[in-house]
């Protein structure tokens, strides 16, 4: 069988870009200009530019044009880690660490040899995590506003599992999730590996377009909802508490699965409670311990309805079939004796003591941030792309994320997400100023 006659125009855009003939940043004709150059219909057109873009050889940006992007790989969903130069700060990934943590690692693997039953660790686990480690999770959320019992708590390796976990059994394959139009990116990854479609919901400085929201549901038959409520990522907007109580309201109204995510809500401990609250028979609460304990420690959980706490056990069971025993005593074990408790306490400052180096280093530069956040979203000037920024950042030895990894509309803005928790907090002034020195150092 041949191929469509536009996928000769697409292979022959494509060998001139990766050879180099067209460099980065060159406009590519229009839409209209390219049909007619071409002797195609727009809309051909249009589809070689979108089957372009999602091979990664352009940007389209509304009212500018279709541009050849920078091929280096320090953009995109999953960019490159692998720097040309020796490393300065990776602003890409939000890992905190302290320095104390190896030295209580170290304690907590001899306390744990030293006990009763170290033999223990050595069996099977059942899905969701045994059920006295259940219990200390489910005593920790009560923290966050969450009052479940632990049958109610399923733990996971990690937030992602979690997320993973629970879309498995409140969606199928077809199924529309409303989501932010930025909003994590291991979304976008589990929603192209499940065959969701993710419908954008519009938002603001302060929060999602509810009215939005609402007449795509009148529209579609909208199955999820996914939100991050308290410390949107990367937006850093905390929902006030009318905004979740409208939202769990309209989630009833067109009988939607809300699926919320908490990973960063313990760094804002006056936040509104969660969503669950206020709609606990259809929300799934998934969290973890990556940013208040460490990245390396995979343990998350989900906090689910009871109708769906046994389909999402049987999910677990064929994923990974249960936790590996020795984290899930390490984590619990630091939540019981308070360790997570002081660590979150920590974090919180540390986060803070960033954002004000931060906003004193990007003074009068286009940044959106939540004064208790990790990152920082930075809005670059109109004559600056984000995939050639982020190359002359890699020569710099910094590493960000762009606009891409978060968008869900098809259209990322011209924007950076800084990560602020990697380098040393002594060391961020210098970062983010070289940081700034390379945005100004592109020509006008």
């Amino acid at each position: 069988m041949r191929p469509p006659s536009y996928k000769a125009v697409v292979d022959e855009f494509a060998a001139t870009i990766r050879s180099g003939c067209l460099s980065p940043g060159t406009r590519l004709p229009t839409h209209r200009q390219l049909a007619a150059q071409r002797r195609i219909a727009l809309g051909t057109a249009t589809r070689v530019y979108a089957e372009l873009a999602a091979m990664g050889l352009v940007l389209g940006e509304p009212g500018r044009g279709t541009f050849v992007r920078e091929q280096a790989g320090f953009d995109g969903l999953e960019p490159s880690r692998n720097l040309p130069v020796r490393r300065t700060a990776d602003l890409s990934f939000a890992q905190p660490l302290a320095d104390e943590q190896p030295d209580q690692l170290r304690h907590a693997l001899r306390e744990l040899a030293n006990s009763g039953d170290i033999g223990s660790l050595l069996r099977q686990q059942p899905p969701g995590g045994r059920q006295h480690e259940r219990a200390v999770v489910a005593t920790h959320l009560l923290d966050r506003g969450i009052d479940t019992a632990p049958a109610g708590v399923l733990l996971t390796n990690g937030a992602q599992h979690a997320l993973d976990t629970v879309l498995r059994v409140v969606a199928r394959p077809g199924d529309v999730v409303a989501a932010d139009a930025l909003t994590y990116p291991g979304l976008r990854l589990l929603a192209a590996a499940h065959h969701l479609e993710l419908a954008p919901v519009a938002g603001g400085a302060a929060g999602p377009d509810l009215d939005a929201l609402d007449r795509l549901c009148r529209a579609r038959r909208v199955r999820v909802l996914y939100t991050i409520p308290t410390l949107h990522n990367p937006l850093g907007w905390v929902l006030d508490r009318a905004t979740r109580e409208r939202m769990a309201d309209l989630a009833r109204e067109h009988d939607v699965t809300i699926v919320e995510d908490g990973t960063y809500g313990f760094l804002d401990s006056s936040a509104p409670p969660p969503l669950q609250t206020f709609a606990p028979q259809r929300t799934c609460y998934v969290s973890g311990l990556s940013k208040s304990l460490a990245s390396g420690v995979r343990l998350g959980f989900a906090v689910v309805p009871e109708p769906l706490a046994k389909a999402c056990a049987a999910s677990l069971r064929a994923s990974t079939w249960g936790l590996p025993a020795l984290v899930s005593a390490l984590a619990t074990g630091w939540i019981a004796d308070g360790t997570l408790t002081r660590l979150e306490k920590r974090r919180r400052d540390d986060a803070r003591a960033r954002q004000i180096v931060a906003r004193t280093a990007l003074a009068d530069l286009d940044v959106t941030a939540h004064p208790a956040s990790y990152f920082s979203w930075l809005r670059l000037e109109p004559h600056l792309r984000r995939d050639r920024v982020a190359a002359a950042l890699a020569q710099e030895g910094i590493l960000v994320s762009t606009a891409d990894a978060f968008a869900t509309d098809g259209n990322p803005p011209q924007a950076l997400r800084l990560a602020l928790s990697e380098p040393p907090l002594e060391d961020l002034p210098a970062v983010l100023t070289r940081l700034r020195a390379v945005l100004e150092a592109f020509p006008l």
